[in-house]
């Protein structure tokens, strides 16, 4: 049977489904070309702010056997960094090309964004909501009254499509809340299902000790951890957004979790921790495993399962 893989949204094209999360393979050109030449279908580059940042103290990573922790405090080469990739990006090839911005306040992201929409390149932005590595910076995304003043003026200076990474949400009355903020904004085309489950904390019984350095140990969860909860966070935007789109994010491992995160709703799906710890042949693995998968269901396309979550 032949699987057809392709997905077309955004007024884009892609091969498959799948590319990197922010936060891995992103931060150099160098990175960044890895994924592109990689079975990945397109490139987000990392979280930028407008001036080069080093981000918190080392270790602030380690890998678990249930997946990542982590509190990286964006480290990241400027926004002038990541434009000048996007000028030079080779748009025809038909990869397409995702611009994470995470300005420290609210006038750095209009700022980033009034360049990008003077710069009228074809990239898209997505505005990161969600960091939860910075001492004494609260997540935007956890405000909703915040979050719709914010967008309200990103709106005004930002006027193409735009998607928005969001943090865990554990709550229906915060699905409900975050998704009437969402809607309010016609431009804002699609959200990305989760950032990483903040402040965790991993232990080393051996040592007796915390595992990163910043913040005492404490830490964003990915990997495994998270699946679920990313999932749950994919299917109720997906239910409450009617018209824009989810990218899935958390967990996924191998071509059943990208399945899962497709089957809630996700029109894409990002890989995190996974691509940190295997490198970009991840893509192709996963690619593998889910055109068997979908081959044995019987499926042919990814609109034949997509968003057809059962209830009982």
């Amino acid at each position: 049977m032949h699987v057809d893989l392709s997905v077309s949204w955004l007024g884009l094209a892609m091969a498959n489904p799948l590319y990197n999360a922010s936060g891995v393979m992103c931060r150099s050109v160098a990175e960044l070309e890895q994924v592109r030449t990689s079975a990945a279908a397109a490139v987000i580059t990392k979280s930028c702010t407008p001036q080069p940042r080093t981000g918190n103290p080392e270790p602030r990573y380690c890998a678990t056997a249930l997946g990542s922790i982590n509190s990286m405090g964006l480290p990241n080469a400027g926004y002038p960094y990541y434009l000048d990739y996007a000028r030079s990006y080779p748009y025809a090839a038909g990869k397409p090309l995702f611009l994470s911005l995470s300005g420290m306040t609210l006038q750095e992201n209009l700022d980033m964004l009034s360049d990008l929409a003077a710069a009228q390149l074809p990239c898209l932005p997505e505005v990161n909501l969600s960091c939860p590595n910075l001492p004494g910076k609260p997540q935007l995304g956890y405000d909703f009254q915040a979050c719709h003043e914010a967008l309200t003026q990103m709106a005004r200076v930002y006027h193409g499509p735009f998607g928005v990474k969001l943090p865990p949400y554990f709550d229906p009355v915060h699905f409900a809340r975050m998704a009437a903020v969402l809607n309010a904004f016609p431009a804002l085309r699609f959200v990305t299902c989760i950032n990483s489950i903040g402040n965790g904390l991993v232990i080393d019984v051996d040592r007796e000790s915390v595992v990163i350095k910043p913040k005492d140990g404490l830490g964003g969860l990915g990997g495994s951890y998270v699946l679920p909860t990313a999932l749950a966070n994919v299917r109720e935007f997906y239910r409450l957004l009617p018209g824009k789109h989810v990218v899935g994010c958390g967990g996924i491992n191998s071509g059943r979790e990208a399945f899962m995160h497709i089957l809630a709703g996700a029109t894409a799906v990002q890989i995190g921790t996974c691509l940190y710890e295997e490198g970009e042949g991840a893509f192709a693995r996963i690619l593998d495993e889910l055109r068997a998968l979908m081959a044995h269901k019987g499926y042919q396309r990814l609109d034949d399962f997509r968003g057809k979550l059962k209830t009982l």
